[in-house]
């Protein structure tokens, strides 16, 4: 990642948190640290954060809820505001929550985006599993 990335979208430990070849902890820079930022929002729940209460997507309440069309929408409607209020360097062009093809039992996000600072198109996935 070039520097320039690092200065217009920021720097941050990265998400997950791990260890790097050195010892040290591993950062994340540029269009990879926004794509974090965005599974990182979306897996935290609300109060989950002591000084940010109201921070996250709170996908987690999903998880007891049967994969139904509507369970997906309400799942889709939670990404877009919670993305929408968290994450101000990127535009969500669109949002798509489907049955996973290979699991009933799952669900596929799939979150198309734009980075404001350079309009660079960058997509995200994240699988949500439902327990019965």
């Amino acid at each position: 990642m070039t520097l320039d990335a690092g200065r217009i979208f920021g720097r941050g430990i990265a998400f997950p948190p791990r260890i790097d070849a050195d010892g040290s902890l591993a950062y994340s820079e540029g269009a990879e640290n926004v794509r974090q930022s965005i599974r990182l929002i979306l897996l935290t729940e609300a109060r989950e954060r002591v000084m940010r209460p109201e921070f996250g997507g709170g996908l987690r309440r999903y998880l007891f809820q049967p994969n139904t069309v509507a369970t997906r929408r309400l799942i889709q409607e939670a990404i877009v505001q919670s993305v929408g209020r968290w994450e101000p360097r990127v535009r969500l062009d669109e949002v798509r929550v489907e049955e996973a093809a290979d699991d009933p039992q799952a669900a596929v996000a799939t979150l198309r985006y734009r980075l404001i600072a350079t309009q660079a198109s960058d997509q995200l996935r994240l699988r949500v599993r439902f327990t019965s």
